[in-house]
């Protein structure tokens, strides 16, 4: 397969934004994304942890589903209990196939009684779309791919609130972690949402493309005194990882089931009939052959994705996510293990011939942010 060229990839409205800010761009999931700004991933990650950064999180998917069957819709294609939400409230969920392999995970955003808005991964989207249509003839809904005309973007960590709150007619002080509200962004319309990807405060800002590229500059204006800055792929990753939070087509894909992922409270098995249902039910009465567990580094080593892990003297597969962690200064990662292994058991990595020995820990690897549940 031809591998794609700059000129096949898109844009973001925040493109020429990236670019004046000297960001180094990377094809991603499509588009042409900022890994990381001339401050450096390590610096971009700290802002993140101590004070605040902001994504461009615009190649992000968004389907809209309408209709008097929304919910029973969104309760079909989904593994959790979209039935459990109030209006304004997100909740965090999957789409399985049938045999309980994880096509995406998602964010389901309640918008009214019979509106729904889900927010799939950007890499996803055409494949995601053909799997939510395929599904929807037998319910009393609209479908629509919004992903084309939203821009989205992330404020996250400790300063946020301070730097988006004057720019806002919500108050963010009321608004729990994993709701919503629509209002007014420094004057243009959007949802205002307490959501993110790094374990830190924070919040994601849904807005029409075209008035993106001023609310971005905007909030670095105000946000220069509070420490903000503009942060790349490169720390998103490290973020998220130090969270255990799973990335889709490393810790998840479609040959992983939620249950063997460790996301098992996403999984709703006693509610009504749901894709995946009869599969699931199976493998947990059955009992799992592997979990997605976290592991660290005894020794200075990058566990990058694709070494292989050792675990009982045997190599049991692939190193699923790794870094080197800017917070904690060691090498950490993810991987399937036999069901068996426990925190504390010892494993280790295969880098360059050599086997850089570690342990298995619990997730999150750091739990020292500024979130509030």
């Amino acid at each position: 397969m031809r591998a794609a060229s700059m000129s096949d990839l898109k844009r973001t409205p925040l493109y020429d934004a990236h670019v004046a800010l000297g960001a180094k761009i990377v094809p991603f999931a499509g588009f042409e994304m900022p890994v990381q700004y001339p401050t450096g991933i390590t610096r971009e990650h700290g802002a993140v942890r101590g004070a605040a950064g902001m994504f461009d999180v615009s190649h992000m998917g968004e389907f809209l589903v309408e209709g008097p069957g929304a919910l029973a819709f969104v309760s079909y294609v989904t593994t959790n209990d979209p039935a459990q939400l109030a209006l304004g409230q997100v909740q965090y969920s999957v789409f399985c196939l049938p045999d309980g392999g994880i096509v995406d995970d998602l964010l389901v955003y309640r918008m009214g009684e019979e509106r729904f808005r889900l927010v799939v991964n950007g890499a996803n989207i055409d494949k995601d779309w053909a799997h939510v249509s395929a599904l929807a003839g037998d319910f009393d809904v609209e479908l629509t791919n919004e992903s084309d005309e939203i821009g989205l973007i992330a404020l996250q960590g400790p300063a946020a609130e301070a730097i988006l709150q004057p720019l806002v007619d919500v108050d963010l002080s009321s608004m729990g972690f994993y709701w919503f509200s629509e209002g007014h962004v420094d004057g243009a319309p959007g949802v205002i949402s307490r959501t993110g990807y790094t374990g830190e405060a924070g919040f994601e800002l849904y807005l029409p493309p075209d008035a993106t590229r001023s609310v971005w500059d905007r909030l670095l204006a105000v946000g220069r005194e509070h420490g903000l800055m503009p942060a790349g792929l490169g720390c998103r990753d490290s973020l998220r990882l130090e969270m255990g939070y799973a990335l889709y087509g490393n810790d998840i894909d479609e040959q992983t089931s939620p249950l063997e992922a460790g996301l098992a409270w996403l999984v709703k098995l006693d509610k009504d009939p749901f894709v995946g249902q009869e599969a699931l039910i199976a493998q947990k009465d059955a009992g799992l052959d592997r979990r997605l567990r976290g592991f660290k580094l005894a020794e200075r080593g990058f566990p990058r994705p694709g070494y292989d892990v050792i675990y009982a003297g045997d190599a049991v597969g692939p190193v699923r996510s790794g870094t080197l962690s800017p917070t904690l200064g060691c090498g950490i990662g993810t991987a399937y293990l036999p069901a068996a292994a426990r925190p504390g058991d010892d494993m280790s990595i295969r880098i360059r011939n050599r086997d850089i020995p570690g342990q298995v820990v619990p997730l999150p690897f750091y739990d020292g942010g500024s979130l509030k549940r």
